[in-house]
C-alpha cells in the first residue's frame, strides 16, 4: 500500500520556520508529482505548493510565495515543505500528498494518496 507520512510539525512563534518532511513507501517515486496542503479548522483542504517528478517545476500558492519552498529528493523519497517568515493565518493541518501525473496539480481530486496531516501551530 501507499504510505506518506509527515513529520516536523509544532509550535512556534510568528517570524519563525519549520521544515516539514514528507516520507514516501509503497510507490515508485519518480512517477509521482507531489504536493502540500492544509487545513484550518472549520475551512476546506486548500492548496500549499507543489513540485514535478523531477524537482525541476514548482507552483506555490499566493498566500505563501517568497516564504514557503517545496523540494524533493527522489533517493530518499522524500518532499519537504521549507516554511519561514511564519504567521499565525499559516496555523493548519499540512498534508503530503502524491498524484500519478507528470504534470504539476493543484487540487484535492488530482492526487492519489494522502499522507495523515501534521499539525502547525503559529502563535503571535
Amino acid at each position: 500500500q501507499v504510505q506518506l507520512v509527515e513529520s516536523g510539525g509544532g509550535l512556534v512563534q510568528a517570524g519563525g520556520s519549520l521544515r516539514l518532511s514528507c516520507a514516501a513507501s509503497g510507490l515508485t517515486f519518480m512517477r509521482y508529482a507531489m504536493g502540500w496542503f492544509r487545513q484550518a479548522p472549520g475551512k476546506e483542504r486548500e492548496f500549499v505548493a507543489a513540485i514535478s517528478r523531477s524537482g525541476g517545476n514548482t507552483y506555490s500558492a499566493d498566500s505563501v510565495k517568497g516564504r514557503f519552498t517545496i523540494s524533493r529528493d527522489n533517493a530518499k523519497k522524500t518532499v519537504y515543505l521549507q516554511m519561514n517568515s511564519l504567521k499565525p493565518e499559516d496555523t493548519a493541518v499540512y498534508y503530503c500528498a502524491a498524484a500519478y501525473s507528470g504534470l504539476l496539480r493543484y487540487v484535492p481530486d488530482d492526487y492519489d494518496s494522502w499522507g495523515q496531516g501534521t499539525q502547525v501551530t503559529v502563535s503571535s
